[in-house]
């Protein structure tokens, strides 16, 4: 796998790369749909790099809630590097939302630093802390659409936003409406009654996942 196409890995040769994988003790994980990725309850010390497929952060409260708080794509990262408190109970974990492979390596080995002093490993851990600052300004996406009161309010925030990062009238959904809900944190069914008010006013043209906002 040429893992060079990923931001985390960027700069750094494939002679290299194949070093730290053994200096780093990395391994490489397959998942189904559905599979338990990663669980912050276990106090995990590893990173996971999405290599191939897709993945959710989700937490699920006392009462067995679903929240979808991130969906990492190929290239994302999660884990150690961004941890997520479940001083409440909750459950805090990395689901594969499709079929998805993930490679995990143990934090100690990114943050102390070989004796080699290894150029390629400064690489690595610049381009963590910049994956992870990215990473902060999408959960602080997330936060400027749940700050809105009404469903119809969530609704119009996230496709406004989803239609600037798209640069365009038109968009493709990450997610399932299924899915779009729990993120979102509401009720499928009264979600979808208000994008049928959206889609009857106007404001909204769907099809499928394909998503217009007129204006």
């Amino acid at each position: 796998m040429d893992y060079g196409q990923f931001e985390i890995f960027q700069g750094i040769t494939g002679s290299d790369m194949e070093a730290m994988i053994r200096c780093f003790r990395m391994r490489l994980g397959c998942f189904k749909q559905g599979e338990t990725v990663y669980a912050y309850s276990e106090r995990g010390s590893e990173v996971g790099v999405v290599v191939q497929g897709a993945a959710e952060l989700v937490r699920y409260d006392y009462a067995g809630t679903r929240t979808i708080l991130e969906r990492v794509e190929a290239g994302g990262l999660f884990g150690e590097a961004l941890a997520f408190t479940t001083a409440l109970g909750d459950c805090v974990e990395v689901a594969a939302a499709e079929p998805c492979q993930v490679l995990f390596m143990e934090y100690a080995h990114i943050m102390k630093r070989c004796e080699n002093a290894c150029a390629h490993h400064s690489r690595l851990v610049e381009n963590m802390f910049r994956l992870v600052a990215g990473q902060a300004r999408q959960l602080s996406r997330r936060v400027e659409v749940l700050s809105r009161r009404s469903i119809r309010e969530k609704l119009l925030c996230y496709f406004q936003l989803c239609r600037l990062e798209a640069g365009g009238e038109e968009f493709t959904l990450p997610f399932t409406l299924s899915a779009l809900a729990d993120y979102i944190s509401t009720d499928r069914s009264a979600m979808m009654r208000e994008l049928k008010k959206l889609r009857e006013e106007g404001l909204v043209e769907m099809e499928g996942r394909r998503v217009r906002l007129a204006g």
